[in-house]
C-alpha cells in the first residue's frame, strides 16, 4: 500500500505519495493528465535545474533573495542538474501548454530539497515565493528548451556528425582507386570512384553541421526575464541580462538575453528553425542509408557492389540471410525526426498573442530528434561505414559492360555511332571496348584511353 502525506496549495489539500519530493501542484497535474507514458528527458530536467540555479544566484546578487535561501536553492538545483531527482519529474508531456505544471514540479522538488539542505536561516523555502522568484513558467520553460537543445547539439549531435563525416571520408580514401558505375534515375550512368561518391556523402554531413550551427545563433537568445508576458513584471530590470551571463559562464556557451522578450515568449521560431535543420540532416542521411542498402543489395541478385558487416541473422525462416539492419534503423530514425519536425511546426503556429501554448511538445520532440539523430549517426559510422568492404572484382566486371561508357567516344565517332555500339554491347552482354573494336576504325590505344573508366572520372575530354 502506498503511503501518503497531505500537502496544501491555493486550491486546498491534496494527497501526495509520502516519499515524493514534489508537492500539491504536481500531484494535481499528475492526476489531470493521464495521457501517455511520455515524460521530459533528462536533458530538459537538467536545463530546468540550470534555470533555477542561475535565477537564485542572480536574485541574491541583486539583493532580492536572502543569501542563505539562495545557496540552499542552488545546492538543490545542482542536484536537479545532475539528474538526481529525475524520477520525481512525473508529469506527462501532454499537459498545460505553457509547461506550468512541469515548472512547478521543479519548484516543488527544489523547495523540499532546499529545506533539507539549508543552513543559517529559519525561513521555510517556498516553491513560488523563493524558488520561482522573479520568474514565470512563460519564460522558464522556453528558456529551458533553448538551453537543453543547445547543449545537446553541441555535446552530442555535432560530435556524432563529425565522427560520421570522418568515417565516410576514411572509407572513401581506402577505396579511392576503385571505379564503379555511377547511376542516375537508378540507371547506369558514367563511372565514378568510390572516393568521389563517398565525398558527396561526407559533404552532406558537413553541410548539416553548418546548418545546425547557424540555427544555434538564434537559440542562444534566452527569454528569461520576460516573466508573464514579456514585460518583466515582478523581476529586476537587470535580471535577464545577468541571468544569461550566469548561464553562459556555467555552460561555456554564448547565451545572451533575448533581444525582444515579446518575440522570445510569444513564439518558438528559433526551435522551429533548428528542427527544420534537423529534418534536412535526416533527409540527407536517409538518402545515404538507402544508397548503402542499394549497393549492398543481393548479394547475387542485386547490385552487390559492397558488403556490409554481418551483425545478426536476418531471417527467422531463411538460413544465412543477412540484412542491412543498421541502415534500416538509421532510416527509421530519420523518419521519426521528419515526423517530429511536423509536430514542432504545428506547435510553432499554436500561440496566441503573448505565449506559445505547445511548449512541452516542442521540448519533447526537439530533444528527441537531437538525441536519436546523434545516436543513429554514430551507430551508422561505427557499425556500418567503418566495416564496409567493396567487391572490387564484381564492380570492375560491371563497369566494363556498362554501355554508357560509349559516351566518352562521342567526340571521336559521334553520338549516333556510339549509340549503336552501346545497344549491341548490351544486347550481346559484352564489354563495350570489344564491340567498339569491331565497329570503329579507332586503334587499341585510342580505345583503351577513351574507354578507361578511371579517366572518365576526371572529367573533360579523353585524348
Amino acid at each position: 500500500m502506498t503511503k501518503y502525506r497531505i500537502e496544501k496549495d491555493s486550491m486546498g489539500e491534496v494527497k501526495v505519495p509520502e516519499n515524493a519530493y514534489y508537492g500539491a501542484q504536481t500531484q494535481r497535474a499528475f492526476d489531470n493528465f493521464p495521457i501517455s507514458n511520455l515524460r521530459f528527458s533528462s536533458e530538459f530536467i537538467s536545463a530546468l535545474g540550470r534555470v533555477k540555479y542561475a535565477a537564485a544566484k542572480v536574485n541574491a546578487e541583486l539583493g532580492l533573495l536572502d543569501k542563505d535561501v539562495a545557496e540552499a536553492i542552488q545546492k538543490a538545483s545542482q542536484e536537479v542538474i545532475d539528474n538526481k531527482f529525475d524520477e520525481d519529474f512525473v508529469l506527462d508531456i501532454f499537459q498545460t501548454g505553457s509547461g506550468t505544471s512541469s515548472n512547478m514540479n521543479a519548484n516543488e522538488i527544489i523547495a523540499k530539497r532546499a529545506n533539507e539542505l539549508k543552513s543559517g536561516t529559519d525561513v521555510t523555502i517556498h516553491p513560488n515565493d523563493h524558488v520561482n522568484f522573479g520568474q514565470s513558467s512563460n519564460d522558464v520553460v522556453p528558456t529551458a528548451i533553448r538551453i537543453a537543445a543547445v547543449l545537446a547539439v553541441k555535446e552530442n549531435l555535432i560530435p556524432s556528425l563529425k565522427h560520421l563525416q570522418k568515417t565516410i571520408l576514411e572509407k572513401g580514401e581506402e577505396y579511392k582507386d576503385v571505379v564503379k558505375t555511377g547511376r542516375t534515375h537508378l540507371m547506369d550512368a558514367m563511372p565514378v570512384t568510390i572516393e568521389q561518391e563517398f565525398s558527396g556523402y561526407a559533404r552532406q554531413v558537413e553541410l548539416g553541421i553548418e546548418r545546425v550551427e547557424a540555427a544555434l545563433v538564434r537559440m542562444l537568445e534566452l527569454p528569461q526575464g520576460g516573466t508573464a508576458v514579456g514585460t518583466g513584471i515582478n523581476t529586476h530590470e537587470n535580471f535577464g541580462k545577468k541571468f544569461a551571463e550566469e548561464v553562459a559562464t556555467a555552460t561555456g556557451e554564448a547565451f545572451v538575453e533575448a533581444v525582444n522578450h515579446f518575440e522570445a515568449q510569444a513564439t518558438v521560431d528559433a526551435p522551429v528553425e533548428l528542427s527544420g535543420q534537423l529534418k534536412t540532416i535526416a533527409a540527407g542521411i536517409m538518402k545515404i542509408g538507402n544508397d548503402f542498402r542499394w549497393m549492398n543489395s543481393g548479394p547475387n541478385s542485386g547490385l552487390g557492389e559492397v558488403q556490409l558487416k554481418a551483425l545478426q541473422p536476418g531471417s527467422s525462416i531463411m538460413p544465412g540471410k543477412v540484412n542491412p539492419v543498421i541502415e534500416e534503423s538509421l532510416t527509421m530514425v530519420c523518419a521519426q525526426v521528419i515526423g517530429n519536425d511536423s509536430a514542432i511546426t504545428i506547435a510553432g503556429q499554436s500561440g496566441n498573442f503573448e505565449l506559445n501554448v505547445m511548449l512541452p511538445v516542442v521540448a519533447h520532440n526537439l530533444l528527441q530528434s537531437i538525441g536519436i539523430l546523434a545516436n543513429a549517426a554514430r551507430n551508422f559510422a561505427d557499425k556500418s561505414v567503418s566495416g564496409l568492404s567493396v567487391r572490387k572484382d564484381l564492380i570492375q566486371q560491371m563497369v566494363g559492360k556498362n554501355p554508357i561508357l560509349v559516351t566518352a567516344l562521342n567526340p571521336l565517332i559521334g553520338y549516333d555511332k556510339a549509340a549503336q555500339i552501346a545497344k549491341k554491347a548490351f544486347a550481346e552482354d559484352r564489354a563495350v571496348i570489344e564491340v567498339a573494336r569491331e565497329m570503329t576504325d579507332l586503334s587499341d590505344k585510342e580505345l583503351e584511353n577513351a574507354l578507361n573508366p578511371m579517366n572518365m572520372t576526371k572529367g573533360g575530354f579523353t585524348e
